[in-house]
């Protein structure tokens, strides 16, 4: 893969470098610890008996053969424990009570003395059910006739901003007006409409969910996990059980064998804690295999997206209305603020003065979707940048000249309100464009381009702690509850730690995180650590080094503002000979008692400061991708040919990273673009394993060329931001519209599987292709 790194002259001496990874010798040694490897003393093991209809009423759970089965140690029902949990909607339960809402939630629990016998015993317990009529389109489902899975949704307790619609399944309906939109379409000379869909993606990590849960007699509860946010992850304990948060303790694994947004939230940790809170005073660790994990666990929100857009004969966007859809499934889970991060983007990352957006969160009766590599993102992109491609291309303009004249840059007004700053989204779109030489024609038959952007909300305003430890010998641990789920921040943090501090890299590590020792996190989600933990590592550093840099000061009787630090020595700039390292000033002034702790916390400045999830952002993620495809017209079967992608990332701090993450997005989006996503029948999963469930290998990556755009954030560490949520988010858009380029034929709906490619080229040739532009006609592709 080649990339086009940042000029790194600075005089920095750590960050802008890329040094072997903390965390690689562990991993390909295979010494690095994960949940799996954590044993306990008198640990049990559990097992979840999963519903098989996809809404159904629970009349009855008979548990008792199970129970006197030899080694079971208890079963647990919802009845247990008769609580809701949920992040910004609190409408689910640990188990099931009273009825299922999706084949595969949990019924009952089984704690047992080894995994064979826990199995064995859920084949023990009868279950009755009578089961209820389902519905599985998000838009069947958002109308007023549509069975109701939550009767009860008016009572559930939601965060601020959430908008639930009492008596139907809409758990969120979020809305976002600028200007008029009605009165710009009829000014408008042209009118164009186009409905996209997405289906389900399953994230695909390596290590399943896990967990490990004891409560004892006093309700202190311990959780071992492979959880994302630690700290979200005791609030949302707490708030369900009612029990205060210093008697709760989340231990993270020191590394998660993958993410992509599905390890947060309560999934094999509620299972977990169900039966713990029925088996008192024993560790009881829970696994998903990968079954649960395709059938019960969840995956990204499926989608259906309207546009409407009027132009004037110049090309201008007057106005666009948007209608996005959200299929959450049987709860919530993240789906109201998936649906507001996608809201808030729906119009794309353009100037449009008039703009109404609606978005829909829809409970179906499927298993519950949630927060996956790009939060909203990816299903945003593909209905907007596909839609803009249409237009051009329909309007007689140049694709990429249509986005240039309207992309956000900086100074301009986003839809939200907001003014644009640090945005280098145009810089992107010119720099994939050069790359690929787009004004020039591509002469083989079969063979076209694509070009896409996007924009990405950040999660604002929440805030990350830091400490940063200095110790006897010089040094220095970061204490921090970003977790290190593959991504490189333990690295990135250590290499902002360094560099603060004025210490080799060799000298820093990071803590795992553990609500009982490592202060607060928001997440480790939406690209924010870097940022946010960042920030904070870096105030804790600086914190660190100015008490270091007193107490040498004093020892040496010279101006504080005279000494610095470099390699861990310090010295007068004006008179350098005197020297002392950081332990030598450390032992002279506290003698074997040395110790500093530097403190840093870090949260944005929004203009509503404490508003949950606002619209308002403190970074964008901005990236666009261009690629080459060649589509063979006998059998539909893509191959891309080439990938070219620049993301505007602030500064990098760890290029090499920077640079495997964009890959790695890459990735991602050749999967969701031509081979990804669940097949159902009904309510039931029909290909939950990689046999059935298609991803890229090595034989479907393209060759990826990239660039790092470095456009710098004023109040990120360095200047630095983000990349790795989004670095697949303008991949399907890009690609479905170089089939276009390539063939004339246009899909909507992904995956761009060559059976559709095929049905598209024959209905193509069957019809007179009608390339008109009726002035104020609806235009359908």
């Amino acid at each position: 893969m080649a990339v086009e790194k940042p000029n790194n002259s600075d005089r920095l001496t750590w960050v802008g470098r890329s040094p072997d990874r903390l965390d690689a010798k562990s991993k390909v040694t295979g010494t690095a610890v994960f949940i799996e490897d954590i044993q306990l003393r008198g640990m049990l093991h559990g097992k979840v008996l999963r519903s098989p209809y996809p809404h159904a009423k629970i009349k009855s759970i008979d548990t008792s053969r199970a129970e006197k089965m030899p080694g079971v140690v208890g079963v647990a029902t919802g009845e247990d424990i008769p609580f809701l949990h949920g992040e910004s909607l609190h409408d689910d339960s640990f188990l099931a009570r009273d009825k299922v809402r999706y084949a595969g939630e949990g019924v009952a629990a089984v704690a047992a003395i080894d995994e064979a016998t826990a199995e064995a015993a859920l084949e023990m317990i009868a279950v009755d059910y009578e089961e209820l009529p389902a519905v599985f389109d998000p838009v069947e489902a958002a109308k007023p006739d549509a069975p109701v899975l939550h009767e009860a949704l008016e009572t559930y307790r939601h965060a601020p901003g959430i908008n639930p619609v009492a008596g139907t399944n809409i758990c969120n309906h979020f809305q976002l007006r600028k200007g008029d939109v009605q009165k710009a379409f009829d000014a408008a000379d042209y009118i164009f409409e186009d409905t996209f869909t997405t289906p389900m993606h399953h994230h695909c990590f390596i290590e399943t969910h896990g967990s490990i849960c004891l409560v004892n007699d006093d309700n202190e509860l311990t959780l071992w996990t492979n959880n994302d946010s630690p700290y979200r992850c005791r609030a949302e304990i707490s708030t369900a059980l009612n029990i205060p948060l210093n008697k709760i303790r989340i231990i993270n694994a020191p590394y998660i064998g993958g993410n992509f947004g599905g390890k947060g939230g309560l999934k094999g940790e509620a299972c977990a804690i169900a039966l713990a809170w029925k088996v008192r005073n024993r560790p009881i660790r829970l696994i998903y295999t990968r079954q649960e994990e395709f059938c019960a666990s969840s995956g990204r929100h499926p989608s259906v997206i309207r546009l409407k857009t009027g132009v004037n004969r110049d090309g201008e966007i007057l106005a666009r209305q948007v209608e996005m859809y959200w299929a959450t499934g049987g709860y919530a889970g993240k789906g109201p603020t998936i649906c507001r991060f996608g809201g808030v983007s729906g119009a794309g990352p353009y100037k449009i003065p008039n703009v109404s957006i609606d978005g829909y969160c829809v409970y179906t009766n499927r298993q519950i979707a949630c927060a996956m590599r790009g939060y909203s993102g990816p299903q945003g992109a593909w209905a907007y940048d596909s839609h803009m491609d249409i237009i051009a291309r329909k309007l007689g303009i140049d694709p990429l000249e249509f986005r240039l004249r309207h992309v956000y840059t900086n100074g301009d007004t986003h839809t939200s309100g907001q003014e644009i700053y640090s945005a280098g989204l145009k810089q992107c779109l010119e720099t994939v464009a050069a790359k690929m030489n787009w004004g020039k024609p591509v002469a083989a038959p079969g063979r076209g381009r694509g070009i896409a952007c996007m924009e990405r909300a950040i999660k604002t305003p929440f805030g990350s702690a830091a400490f940063v430890k200095v110790n006897e010998d010089g040094t220095a641990e970061i204490l921090s509850s970003t977790t290190e789920v593959g991504q490189g921040s333990e690295t990135v943090l250590c290499q902002i730690a360094a560099e603060t501090l004025g210490v080799p890299l060799a000298a820093v590590s990071k803590a795992a995180p553990d609500t009982a020792f490592t202060p607060f996190d928001a997440s480790t989600t939406s690209s924010r650590s870097t940022f946010h933990m960042g920030n904070a590592v870096r105030t804790a550093a600086a914190d660190a080094r100015a008490q270091v840099l007193a107490l040498a000061a004093e020892q040496m009787a010279v101006p504080v503002d005279d000494l610095t630090i470099e390699a861990g020595t310090i010295y007068a700039r004006k008179s350098p000979r005197e020297k002392h390292t950081v332990a030598e000033v450390l032992k002279a002034r506290y003698g074997a008692s040395a110790t500093v702790l530097g403190r840093g916390y870090y949260y944005p400045k929004t203009e509503a400061p404490g508003e949950y999830f606002s619209t308002h952002m403190i970074f964008w993620l901005l990236g666009a991708h261009g690629v080459e495809v060649e589509v063979n017209q006998d059998t539909g079967e893509v191959k891309i040919v080439k990938v070219y992608a620049a993301h505007d990332i602030g500064k990098a701090i760890h290029p090499d990273n920077c640079e495997a993450q964009i890959q790695g997005g890459i990735g991602f989006g050749i999967g969701a673009a031509l081979l990804e996503g669940y097949e159902y029948r009904e309510g039931d999963v029909i290909n939950p394993s990689f046999l059935h469930y298609k991803i890229p290998t090595a034989l479907e990556m393209a060759e990826v060329e990239a660039a790092l755009v470095e456009e710098p954030h004023h109040d990120g560490p360095f200047g630095a931001k983000g990349v790795g949520e989004t670095s697949n988010v303008p991949l399907p858009p890009a690609i479905g519209n170089a089939i276009y380029d390539a063939v004339g034929v246009r899909i909507k709906d992904l995956p761009i599987t060559p059976e559709k490619v095929l049905r598209a080229l024959r209905k193509k040739a069957e019809e007179q292709p009608d390339t008109a532009i009726r002035k104020r006609a609806s235009v359908a592709n």
